[in-house]
């Protein structure tokens, strides 16, 4: 039981996407869907922090529409499975100097190593923005788009950010111990320890 966006996107990575993403990092396809599972929700969430404030708003906002608007998701992870998707560049904006501190978390939270989390999260990232881009701007003029405005991004990520805090389990405790520290010296993730036994065993619903 996902959040909406997160559950949507996850959805949408079923099937071949997940496959290929296995494939580029070596992992088997269950280690592959619980680690997307729990690095989705500290994407989105990051996201949302960021869209908190009003130039964070209209900065992703202005992202969204110049850089990802009018992508398919499976166009994007075939650019990125290939090298490109500017993934670190991405990452670079969305957590900023917590980067370090999301793969090792991810890497706790699900088993990972920490390169392969990084690469993880690297891959992920530009999957996020198109889809993002997809689901705020998609029939806009047709008045079916999430988001006419940076606001209302805010809100819709917001929202997601909420959702996500309040269901806990091993997306909301990696979001909220990477995002929800100052970043001054080393981040405790010991919380995610026994979370990770439940998760890796099956019992993350």
């Amino acid at each position: 039981m996902n959040t909406p966006l997160t559950n949507d996107l996850l959805g949408q990575l079923q099937g071949q996407p997940l496959a290929d993403i296995s494939n580029q990092l070596g992992l088997s396809p269950s280690q592959t869907e619980n680690a997307v599972s729990a690095a989705l929700p500290l994407l989105l969430g990051a996201l949302g922090r960021n869209a908190s404030q009003p130039q964070g708003a209209e900065a992703l906002f202005g992202a969204l529409q110049r850089d990802h608007a009018g992508l398919d998701i499976g166009s994007v992870l075939g650019s990125v499975l290939g090298g490109g998707g500017q993934g670190g560049s991405i990452l670079g904006h969305v957590l900023g100097g917590r980067q370090q501190n999301a793969a090792q978390g991810l890497g706790v939270a699900t088993g990972l190593g920490q390169g392969q989390a990084s690469s993880l999260l690297q891959m992920l990232a530009p999957l996020v923005m198109a889809y993002l881009a997809k689901r705020m701007f998609a029939g806009n003029a047709g008045g079916s788009g999430l988001a006419a405005s940076p606001q209302q991004l805010g809100d819709v990520l917001g929202q997601e950010r909420q959702s996500i805090a309040q269901q806990g389990g091993v997306g909301g405790s990696l979001m909220g111990a990477v995002l929800d520290r100052d970043g001054d010296g080393d981040t405790d993730f010991s919380d995610l320890i026994g979370l990770a036994g439940s998760f890796l065993g099956g019992g993350r619903r």
